[in-house]
């Protein structure tokens, strides 16, 4: 199957940083983490999700988070020097930036805006983020995405409180 590369991949490619692109099946009805954990057959904790959100010093801002937290939104505002962060709502995510649900990555987007990545990211060889489209992964080192979008990395997810199977 050829794969066409995305904004995503060509920006590591101009970076000479290693990454693999990984088709998966989407399905429109679920395009939740655990879905694509599932269809990559791999762990839900190397699966991060792209979230925008908002802060009152910096404004937008993305984070990185495992598929199975949430974006913790007091850690964000501390480890990003605002007081208060909001979530942005689903219909703005698009003219932010640039990507739609399910497909949106912390490379490649409309602006530059700052990028956070949850510190859990860093235990791991390798993890996967959205390659910029639905039903294409990229797996790559943290610490290469680290290096490719100039993240900072810190506490900035936690258990969703409404999940009683969450660790």
């Amino acid at each position: 199957m050829d794969i066409k590369k995305t904004n995503a991949a060509r920006i590591l490619d101009r970076q000479k940083i290693q990454y693999e692109l990984i088709p998966y099946k989407v399905d429109e009805n679920d395009l939740g983490a655990q879905h694509v954990a599932d269809s990559l057959g791999e762990d839900i904790n190397q699966v991060f999700k792209t979230i925008l959100v908002h802060g009152d010093k910096i404004g937008y801002l993305i984070c990185v988070v495992p598929g199975n937290l949430e974006v913790d939104l007091k850690g964000a505002a501390k480890v990003s020097g605002n007081k208060k962060i909001d979530t942005v709502p689903l219909k703005d995510l698009t003219p932010l930036t640039g990507y739609i649900r399910g497909g949106c990555s912390p490379l490649g987007l409309k602006k530059n805006y700052p990028i956070f990545i949850h510190e859990t990211a860093m235990q791991f060889p390798y993890i996967y983020v959205s390659a910029g489209e639905r039903g294409l992964q990229l797996k790559v080192a943290p610490a290469d995405l680290v290096k490719a979008t100039r993240a900072t990395v810190g506490v900035i997810a936690r258990v969703h409180p409404e999940d009683p199977d969450a660790k």
